[in-house]
């Protein structure tokens, strides 16, 4: 079960090609309650890249706006989404097994059918799953900031996600960003402003309040008890240009 980053060789040379991640795999091990839900709900509410394409509607049981969300950690703040949204249904990618199996205890326990969860990487599946213009919103919360200059290239932030994440956002979608790194910060404004088809929602700033779909997590509430900053970004998918 959640047999994670199965890599296909190439179908040309048989290689496996290497990729630079934006993220490192160092998980702990699973607590026994995130073992047993996952034993529980993983069946009923994990998703594999193998499955392809998704059909959401199949997916889901209905016809209902879908929000992806990268990197969830561990799960309180998409399952409190999801709670708070139920005309809504919500996606979420994340690596690491103890988050995966802490949503599933949420789930749960607020008896939630309106999320569902990859353990996989996001940039796969965003190639391989979501179909073309399909999604609500995604969202990328406080993604690895990968600080020194020399690891940079890590940052998921780059012109060719972003170019990814319009291929698969709906025309008046949204892409919604965090960061507690003012250095990242304006590295996704730099490459936001680089590439075409995305509107700044703010009209005064490059940057937004916290809207109110995303929870304040403790992490962040700490971090302003000690006077460190948050940026929101929130860009809009223009319509194709004919």
């Amino acid at each position: 079960m959640l047999e994670f980053l199965q890599q296909e060789p190439d179908p040309e040379t048989g290689k496996f090609m290497r990729r630079v991640r934006s993220f490192v795999l160092r998980e702990g091990r699973l607590t026994p309650g995130q073992e047993k839900a996952i034993e529980r709900s993983w069946p009923v509410y994990g998703l594999t890249r193998n499955m392809g394409q998704l059909d959401f509607a199949e997916v889901f049981g209905r016809q209902a706006p879908v929000v992806l969300e990268i990197g969830y950690g561990m799960g309180h703040a998409l399952a409190q989404m999801a709670a708070e949204n139920p005309e809504m249904d919500f996606i979420g990618v994340e690596v690491h097994r103890p988050g995966v199996g802490t949503l599933l205890m949420e789930i749960e326990r607020l008896g939630l059918t309106n999320v569902r969860t990859y353990c996989d990487d996001a940039i796969d599946i965003l190639e391989l799953c979501i179909p073309p213009a399909s999604l609500h919103r995604l969202q990328l919360y406080f993604p690895d900031p990968w600080h020194k200059k020399k690891h940079h290239k890590r940052r998921i932030v780059q012109p060719k996600f972003v170019d990814l994440v319009h291929s698969r956002v709906a025309e008046g979608g949204i892409l919604h960003m965090a960061t507690d790194w003012e250095d990242y910060a304006e590295h996704m404004l730099e490459v936001m402003e680089s590439v075409q088809g995305w509107q700044n929602t703010s009209n005064e700033r490059p940057f937004v309040q916290r809207p109110s779909w995303r929870p304040e997590t403790k992490f962040e509430r700490r971090g302003k008890r000690l006077g460190h900053g948050v940026w929101d970004m929130l860009y809009e998918r223009l319509p194709a240009q004919e």
